[in-house]
């Protein structure tokens, strides 16, 4: 099964193209880590395990299978050291794992995965499996899985198996992160455009030191598309979730038909069953303690709402923010001393994680392909940049 594995994965990045949002110009604010990724946070490790088999008709069980894990390390392999966390529900139609322990301890005590809605169990056990294996000495644990729901996969085969997770775990590395449907976002769609993985950083300043705020995405929710301000969702009606074969499953059965000229109200269904759920990763090196961290999960929220989300009923908002600093905080065998930056010098960090978060959505639906068709033939277009370029120019955004 891992050589099936490596074998699909290169299907979907072959399609990711190269320019991200700064590439195209996009005037996002701040200065960036040398990969404006989550892991120009020192020590954090990112892997994906990408499953992509099959196409036509959905046959449950079987496929169209558009799904998979992300795994993120927060002090990289071979270290099991605890970080300092907090987490923040937005909405709350989703899952994540192991939050009750955090609220309660302030640590977060091992790797976090994103996967589809229903993989979470067989990723959490796997997680507990893999650590033991990697030698992490434990009496029990409580993995953090948080999820998305993959519309564009046949969901309720849980196709994901405890080797992917084990895949996603083994290859997470440090540097440039692959974005786009890979991973967890394999089958995601946000904002009516092809979702999935995103990533983006700042470099901040306080008290004479430089920290960097790295944020990741697993961008799967719905909402009237902005960008920088710029309306770019309403800029780009003629680009639609549409379906090539009739629906098998009744809640999506209203998706307009691709070969159909479009009808009064296409719009507005395409919205609706666009609209799902977002994770969001905080990640920083700033001396930050736990009741801090949660004042920065809030604030990723801002970001999503400057995209134009509105947290939706059936929308799924979860956030978690960690810090990389107070190493060995967690021992259990010696009195802590920590290092906590005071609540005035924070302003920064609240302000680099809204942008790098509103930077990481535009990221993961400009690495999307021009399309991506998942099961029964639902297809959904990729966010083009130079369309995102057109309407920032039209709205005096770009020269």
């Amino acid at each position: 099964m891992r050589c099936i594995l490596l074998l699909l994965v290169p299907t979907v990045l072959a399609a990711q193209p190269s320019k991200r949002a700064r590439a195209w110009g996009i005037p996002f604010e701040g200065e960036t880590g040398p990969h404006n990724a989550i892991t120009d946070v020192a020590g954090v490790e990112v892997g994906h395990a990408t499953i992509v088999r099959g196409e036509g008709r959905l046959v449950p069980g079987e496929g169209p299978v558009r799904t998979g894990v992300t795994a993120i390390l927060p002090r990289g392999k071979g270290s099991w050291d605890f970080v300092m966390a907090a987490t923040f529900n937005q909405n709350g139609n989703g899952d994540m794992t192991g939050v009750n322990w955090i609220a309660e301890s302030g640590f977060l005590e091992g790797p976090l995965l994103l996967t589809g809605t229903h993989s979470v169990g067989t990723v959490r056990d796997a997680a507990v499996q893999w650590q033991l294996a990697r030698g992490r000495p434990l009496v029990f644990t409580y993995p953090v899985v948080a999820e998305t729901f993959d519309a564009l996969s046949d969901a309720n085969g849980q196709h994901v198996k405890p080797e992917h997770a084990w895949a996603a775990l083994d290859s997470a590395r440090g540097g440039a992160v692959t974005e786009g449907p890979v991973g967890g976002g394999t089958g995601m769609m946000c904002n009516g455009f092809k979702g999935g993985i995103g990533t983006s950083s700042r470099v901040v300043a306080a008290l004479g030191a430089r920290y960097t705020v790295g944020v990741l995405v697993q961008c799967n929710y719905g909402g009237d598309l902005r960008v920088l301000g710029v309306p770019v969702g309403r800029e780009t009606r003629d680009l639609r979730l549409c379906a090539t074969l009739p629906q098998t499953r009744p809640f999506l059965r209203g998706v307009p038909r691709c070969d159909a000229a479009p009808a009064p109200g296409d719009d507005a269904a395409a919205d609706r069953f666009g609209r799902g759920s977002i994770v969001v990763v905080v990640a920083t090196d700033a001396p930050l303690v736990s009741h801090q961290l949660a004042r920065v999960a809030r604030r990723v929220g801002m970001g999503l709402g400057a995209l134009g989300s509105h947290a939706s009923n059936f929308s799924g908002d979860l956030f978690l923010a960690f810090s990389t600093a107070n190493a060995r905080a967690g021992r259990d065998d010696s009195v802590a001393t920590l290092r906590m930056l005071p609540n005035d010098q924070i302003d920064g960090i609240f302000r680099a994680t809204i942008a790098a978060t509103e930077e990481a959505v535009v990221n993961a639906m400009l690495a999307a392909p021009a399309t991506f068709t998942g099961a029964d033939g639902l297809r959904v277009p990729g966010l083009p940049g130079e369309r995102v370029v057109q309407a920032m120019k039209k709205y005096g955004r770009m020269n």
